[in-house]
């Protein structure tokens, strides 16, 4: 199976998102096929799309929103793949893209950033039905960092999860051929990615940084962050996109 992950993220930030979903899929499955464009880097018209299965738009560490002007780039390859009806996952900014160019808007936080952990998301009646968030249950915590957030969803959107935070923490764009699902928060982060992350977005404290480092394994770290223990192991954490590339092939 052939997966393109679109890095949303100029080559000058430090933010290696591809690189974290690279991780997640060699662990999830070692003989996938991946290949990378970076539409900042190399604006241009479309993807080769040939034998492409599936389609992953990164987050993005970018100060503007994917409604700038500055994130042509960006929306251009976006509207080749979604044209082309190939089913696409949008981890935060990928998400707020989706849901922009379907017809919704985004924009700045009403609550501010939400950095560190999506804590205590709650499924809505069609998320709990879903195959997006199968295995998930009401309260769940992922990693996450963001500014961004989708105000409207697009006509034919399906709200799956939210929090007190951003009401749309996950949804399902499935209209006249395509397929697009989406998260606000990063199943692909690592908690020990975010040790690293914090401090390029806010201030954080050296012991909230080792809670990071350790919650995957510690029990009691997890919960010092908010999260049940196992909401930060691996096999938990990686929920939404095993089940995308689940769904590439059922």
């Amino acid at each position: 199976m052939k997966i393109l992950i679109v890095d949303s993220n100029p080559p000058d930030l430090s933010i290696d998102d591809v690189q974290a979903f690279r991780v997640v899929m060699q662990i999830l499955d070692p003989s996938l096929d991946i290949v990378t464009i970076n539409p900042y880097a190399n604006p241009i018209a479309g993807p080769a799309l040939d034998g492409v299965d599936g389609v992953i738009f990164t987050g993005s560490g970018v100060d503007w929103g994917v409604d700038d002007p500055r994130a042509e780039a960006l929306c251009a390859v976006a509207r080749v793949v979604f044209d082309a009806k190939l089913p696409a996952y949008g981890s935060c900014n990928g998400m707020q893209l989706g849901a922009y160019l379907f017809g919704g808007t985004v924009g700045n936080s009403a609550n501010g950033r939400e950095d560190g952990l999506a804590r205590d998301i709650r499924l809505t009646e069609a998320g709990r039905d879903h195959p997006f968030l199968s295995g998930r249950q009401d309260g769940y915590a992922v990693p996450a960092v963001h500014r961004d957030e989708v105000t409207r969803l697009p006509d034919g959107a399906v709200l799956l999860a939210g929090n007190a935070h951003s009401p749309v923490q996950a949804f399902a764009y499935e209209r006249d051929g395509q397929r697009f699902w989406g998260v606000q928060y990063h199943p692909e982060f690592s908690p020990a990615l975010m040790a690293d992350i914090l401090p390029q977005v806010g201030d954080v404290s050296d012991a909230v940084r080792d809670a990071y480092r350790q919650a995957e394994t510690d029990a009691g770290a997890a919960r010092q962050l908010g999260a049940a223990p196992g909401d930060l192991q691996p096999d938990q954490r990686m929920t939404e996109i095993r089940n995308w590339l689940a769904s590439l092939s059922a």
